[in-house]
């Protein structure tokens, strides 16, 4: 069965078929699937009003639109599948442990801590750490995110913890989101004082959906009006339901400040972790895992730390993260020593790298740099297709010439610079979050991390885009540059702050809204005739007050007889005066406008703009 020709092509009609495409994919791609020529479908989403080239890539509302008219159904590979269909080509298994039961060994478990603002998670973690992390933070808030292992005793056993550091703001939602793939047992610390607050909701939400059991630390027991027993009840709304009161959840009451009950919360981790979870995993084969967090390193390049998930990581092997590979040149633990190998659930901070992977990153190790090479290019032509294919603003053959007169659409330009890419991708996430309506779009031209660069201001001069650095700086000439060019560079340690002034820029570059504000009323007592200026009204001042060169209405038995008014001249007696206020007298000169009357009321005010909510 043919479709319609179009252009006088015969383009091949589909029965219901299902053609897999991946994100940002281009018509091309699709012509590649169907046998057609990419041309013809160019025609065809002209004709669907849409103009789109052959090798752009589009969204996945555009490939689902061009599939219903050709009658076919589009399916767009979901990341993780593109990541494992790539892998499989290369005969990579990503995710599944080697071997048979006999092979399988038992690891540590893997913490998540997380909670309300302020209710003490990055103490907690001081207080199981040892060392203080908190001070050199801004705002108390953790900017980014790390992983380190502890040790504790179980029944006379010695049983090792990995806890992953993470950001704990809703702003972060979308790290830890990527960061729970590899979280065995989430704490989620309330405070005895405040109780259930909305992020200890988002907070045990975000566990639920990622499947995780959960312990309860109940911290600052130590506080007046500190009421552990409040916490339980209110939880126990939520589907937590502690031990004692005949659930399946272990509450541990705690004080981080003071280091109170600890080794007893270390201990319900270990407890719930035997209940609840086969945490086990093959040491012997190649090692897969997780890149946690990376930053740019002034001395030694791309680091990363990166979790174990299975096998064993050596200094010397081959390694993919993300679009990064490399081979390892060494591997640092969590105090700063270095180690030549990492089992299953232990975090390490790699050396090697050839650029900064994205926090969330999976990692695996493969035999050959070669194979590491076409994995980690083929995963960022992948990204770069997806990302090209987000940014790309719908244009319709009916709106195109309203979107290409100046002003009608505004657009935001960011280049986001910051110290790790947990940072920098939370940021960028946040930010094109950020809704002020359809007239002004916001759009991240670059991220990276590292210091600002020269290049850096060169695309911030070329494309009028607005540098955001976040726990960095600029380096060498680069400040000198922006001055010069008048690149605006904003620096930022606290997230928030950061949100909240851009969302301020997009709103000012709204196109103002005006409200009329009614500034003063003025009665008519009595009408003076000037050659000169025609007639005067002497009129006493009944509310506010009444300005020079602001608008005015009459007003005559209730009715409005004249718009658009000036108030062209004000005097008190003899002297020209700016405004007179309520209850005082003075003459109104409305300019050419002379049909005035005693008992007129002349009502006085002025366009103001709007403040945007």
């Amino acid at each position: 069965m043919q479709a319609p020709s179009v252009g006088g092509v015969m383009l091949p009609r589909g029965n219901g078929d299902t053609i897999r495409l991946s994100r940002g994919a281009s018509l091309t791609d699709f012509a590649e699937k169907i046998g057609a020529n990419p041309a013809s479908l160019v025609a065809v989403m002209m004709n669907l009003g849409e103009m789109v080239t052959a090798t752009q890539s589009v969204s996945d509302e555009t490939l689902q639109l061009l599939g219903g008219e050709m009658n076919y159904t589009v399916q767009i590979v979901s990341p993780e599948e593109e990541d494992r269909e790539l892998l499989e080509s290369f005969d990579i298994e990503f995710g599944e442990n080697e071997g048979g039961e006999e092979m399988l060994v038992a690891r540590p478990p893997v913490v998540t801590v997380m909670g309300h603002v302020d209710h003490g998670k990055t103490r907690l973690l001081d207080a199981i750490r040892k060392t203080n992390v908190v001070a050199g933070e801004a705002g108390g808030i953790t900017q980014h995110i790390g992983a380190y292992q502890v040790a504790t005793e179980v029944n006379d056993e010695e049983r090792k913890i990995t806890f992953i550091d993470t950001p704990g703001h809703e702003a972060f939602t979308a790290m830890r989101a990527r960061g729970a793939k590899s979280t065995d047992i989430a704490i989620l610390v309330v405070a005895a004082n405040d109780g259930v607050m909305p992020q200890t909701i988002e907070a045990l939400n975000h566990a639920k959906a990622a499947d995780v059991p959960i312990v309860v630390a109940v911290n600052k027991i130590d506080v007046e009006g500190a009421d552990p027993t409040k916490v339980r009840g209110q939880l126990t709304e939520f589907g937590l339901v502690a031990e004692e009161y005949g659930g399946d959840t272990m509450f541990v009451d705690i004080s981080a400040k003071q280091g109170l009950n600890i080794d007893k919360l270390l201990e319900a981790v270990v407890l719930t972790a035997d209940a609840a979870l086969d945490l086990r995993a093959n040491a012997e084969q190649d090692a897969q895992g997780i890149a946690i967090e990376a930053h740019l390193d002034r001395g030694r390049g791309a680091v990363a730390t990166v979790l174990v998930q299975r096998g064993t990581l050596r200094v010397g092997d081959t390694m993919v993260a993300g679009d990064a590979y490399g081979r390892v040149r060494a591997m640092l633990d969590d105090k700063g020593q270095n180690v030549d190998e990492a089992g299953p659930s232990t975090p390490v901070l790699v050396l090697g790298l050839t650029n900064v992977p994205g926090a969330g990153d999976n990692f695996l190790v493969v035999d050959e740099d070669r194979t590491a090479r076409q994995i980690a290019e083929k995963r960022a032509a992948r990204e770069r297709n997806a990302a090209f294919a987000k940014r790309t603003r719908r244009v319709s053959l009916e709106d195109l010439d309203k979107v290409l007169k100046a002003g009608e659409i505004q657009q935001l330009n960011l280049i986001i610079k910051g110290d790790a890419s947990g940072s920098v991708e939370a940021l960028e996430s946040s930010l094109l979050q950020l809704d002020v309506g359809e007239e002004v779009d916001i759009r991240v031209l670059h991220r990276g991390v590292g210091a600002v660069t020269e290049s850096d201001i060169n695309l911030a001069s070329g494309s009028d885009a607005i540098v955001i650095g976040f726990n960095v700086r600029a380096e060498g000439r680069a400040t000198q540059m922006a001055e010069r060019e008048g690149v605006d560079v904003r620096y930022y340690s606290v997230i928030y702050q950061a949100i909240e002034e851009i969302e301020a820029a997009l709103k000012g570059m709204l196109k103002p809204e005006y409200e009329e504000v009614e500034l003063g009323t003025a009665e008519i007592r009595e009408i003076f005739r000037s050659s000169k200026l025609g007639n005067i009204a002497g009129v006493l001042i009944r509310s506010g007050e009444v300005k020079r060169n602001t608008k005015a209405r009459l007003i005559r038995d209730g009715k409005v007889i004249a718009e658009e008014l000036n108030i062209v001249g004000l005097r008190r007696f003899k002297d020209d005066v700016t405004e007179i206020r309520e209850g005082f007298e003075g003459g109104i000169n409305l300019g050419n406008f002379n049909d005035i009357k005693v008992d007129d009321v002349i009502a006085t005010y002025e366009m103001r703009e709007k403040p945007r909510g």
